[in-house]
């Protein structure tokens, strides 16, 4: 597995990572055996960076991470996040934080957390205060790297001032580039970026199929928060896909591993990390570092997705400052 090192800090990890979100939220019913197998595939094929968030089952999904991973924790990477509450709003202040990287070390069963993230910028907390507080971890040896998820260029600025930034996670993929504007700023600062969703949360994947098929507790069902499955909107992007698909077949890849491929093309400092329940889907994502692309099939990526995607990429409203 390829190596790729992650801010300037001293951040190693494996070229592609692991996302755990799917195992206890978004994406409909999981198996946790199951689970536990594909992240255990995932660590057998060279994965070396394991991704979780207390918001991930307030708890029950850092576990699973914890309970896979306990034979080999020495030679991964466990990032998790906070900022999260139950009711769907921030809570950034110094003292939850203080509380949730308590769980997350119990959750996980380990003496620390390598990479600990801010969830989501808090508006009513100073980005000086979050990182003064995970700085007092790092100083205490229960946190290794700090990192910022969904946070603009001024943002990520002051908090670099204060505990030095390793990582921004952020949505990127094919489908989402928005992101791509805040890219000069992580150069400047010597920053990683960690993108998720890289499969465009399953669109760019061979297995994609319109809202009414998926179970009511998928994100991707109908009357969910994700419009790129709304009528009209999922007819256009999956003429993207098909065309996607074409070039991916052409190079005997799949269009998932084109995907990868393509964030990995964007630069040394850029780790995604797919996630899957399923063992034979984290063979195939793991699979993608191997697949070299030309300048002509990224201008071939390119006009596959023309003006598309079509829809925004949630409801969420995430803004930058």
């Amino acid at each position: 597995m390829q190596q790729r090192i992650l801010g300037q800090q001293g951040l190693v990890t494996s070229a592609i990572g692991y996302g755990s979100m799917g195992i206890t939220m978004a994406y409909g019913p999981s198996d946790e055996q199951e689970s536990i197998a594909a992240i255990r595939q995932a660590h057998d094929l060279g994965v070396t960076m394991f991704d979780t968030a207390e918001l991930y089952g307030w708890g029950e999904g850092e576990k699973i991470l914890g309970r896979a991973i306990k034979g080999f924790r020495d030679s991964v990477v466990i990032t998790s996040k906070f900022g999260f509450t139950p009711e769907s709003g921030f809570d950034s202040r110094p003292e939850h934080i203080r509380e949730v990287v308590d769980h997350s070390l119990r959750y996980l069963d380990v003496d620390y957390i390598d990479l600990y993230y801010q969830h989501r910028v808090d508006p009513e907390v100073p980005i000086e205060e979050v990182a003064g507080t995970v700085k007092e971890f790092i100083d205490a040896g229960k946190i290794t790297y700090f990192g910022l998820s969904e946070a603009g260029p001024n943002t990520i600025r002051r908090a670099h001032a204060v505990q030095p930034v390793s990582v921004l996670q952020s949505e990127h993929s094919l489908f989402t580039r928005d992101i791509e504007a805040v890219f000069p700023t992580l150069d400047e600062l010597g920053i990683g970026f960690v993108p998720y969703s890289p499969l465009a949360r399953g669109f760019l994947t061979g297995g994609v199929k319109p809202a009414d098929q998926h179970d009511s507790t998928d994100a991707r069902s109908y009357g969910a928060v994700l419009p790129w499955w709304e009528p009209g909107n999922f007819e256009k992007n999956y003429e993207i896909v098909q065309r996607l698909t074409a070039i991916a077949d052409a190079k005997d890849a799949t269009v998932a591993q084109l995907a990868l491929a393509w964030l990995l093309a964007q630069g040394d400092h850029i780790v995604p990390i797919p996630g899957s329940r399923n063992p034979r889907r984290v063979a195939e994502n793991v699979a993608a570092v191997d697949l070299e692309l030309t300048a002509a099939d990224l201008e071939a990526i390119t006009a596959a997705i023309g003006d598309g995607p079509y829809g925004a990429r949630n409801t969420e409203g995430v803004t930058w400052d």
